[in-house]
């Protein structure tokens, strides 16, 4: 197994999409077609689901997919380390993100912080809190942005705030254009969710929600931690999703809307997570700008409606 055939495996696992993967990896699409079917064959399974409109990850797929992520991480980190030794040190920030906690204000500081640090080189990577803040433990990330809670031992932590749940529907749906919703006015729904392990914290706080308001919703597990596949299900009337509300700030979407909840919802705390004593200069001055930028950030949806309230 080669690392090429991983990168082309995990190109097309996120676009879902053998030509977009083609095109994010500057190659013919041909070619990306038969890497991928080399490692599958090499590996005796099946790793996607293909016809002419539509690619979907096996079950096999999904279960190879993180750790695909953490053996291409570690050998960049291994690159990195190569390289570096050559190089002026501290120059590298790597950085792992849980999707559903990724706040728009953090692209926003990492673009600052590129534009006032010559020479920075910024890597990031998806993936559920738990295996980020082990990574971020062990060396192979600097820095995380997580859902709480999490592990921390010998980890610090730095909060970026809380954000609610917002709900998602199809453009045509009876509730897409009202300006909120209560929990108990989608019960009947089905609920397109991400699977667990995707974001533990997020996942917990929805069924704990339901839970103290007496609703039993019928949920749909996507079988990745891929947010694209929740929006695609819901403006593809397989139901309704309920994400936290950063995820509406960075897609926007004709097929989708996002709505507010009304009265109690889900609300996840967002945080970055770092080692506890570093002296990493370039960590320490994303840990500053971020700081800087949560200050001066405006209300997020929810403060927005009860200011106007």
């Amino acid at each position: 197994m080669e690392l090429r055939h991983l990168r082309y495996f995990v190109a097309v696992a996120e676009e879902l999409h053998f030509r977009r993967a083609a095109e994010r990896l500057h190659v013919a699409q041909p070619a990306v077609s038969e890497q991928v079917r080399k490692l599958e064959n090499e590996l005796g399974v099946r790793l996607f689901d293909r016809t002419h409109r539509h690619v979907a990850l096996t079950d096999a797929g999904a279960a190879m997919l993180p750790e695909a992520h953490r053996v291409l991480r570690q050998a960049e980190a291994a690159r990195l380390a190569a390289r570096s030794a050559s190089d002026r040190p501290g120059r590298v920030l790597r950085i792992g993100y849980v999707p559903t906690a990724l706040l728009a204000s953090v692209p926003r500081t990492l673009r600052r912080l590129v534009a006032n640090t010559p020479n920075l080189k910024t890597t990031m990577e998806p993936g559920p809190g738990l295996e980020l803040s082990d990574a971020v433990r062990a060396g192979e990330l600097d820095v995380a942005v997580v859902s709480l809670p999490v592990p921390t031992a010998g980890l610090r932590v730095a909060p970026l705030g809380e954000q609610r749940a917002v709900a998602v529907f199809p453009t045509g749906h009876e509730h897409a254009m009202k300006p909120h919703v209560g929990l108990e006015q989608i019960a009947p729904e089905r609920i397109v969710v991400l699977p667990r392990d995707a974001d533990r914290p997020f996942y917990d706080a929805v069924l704990a929600t339901c839970c103290a308001a007496g609703i039993s919703p019928t949920l749909i597990e996507m079988p990745d931690g891929q947010v694209d596949r929740v929006l695609l299900a819901v403006a593809s009337g397989a139901g309704m999703a309920l994400l936290p509300e950063c995820v509406g700030e960075r897609y926007a979407d004709a097929g989708v809307r996002f709505v507010a909840l009304n009265g109690e919802s889900p609300v996840l705390t967002t945080a970055i997570v770092s080692p506890r004593h570093t002296e990493h200069l370039p960590t320490v001055a994303f840990l500053r700008a971020a700081s800087r930028t949560l200050e001066q950030r405006p209300p997020i949806a929810s403060e927005r409606s009860v200011l106007a309230a």
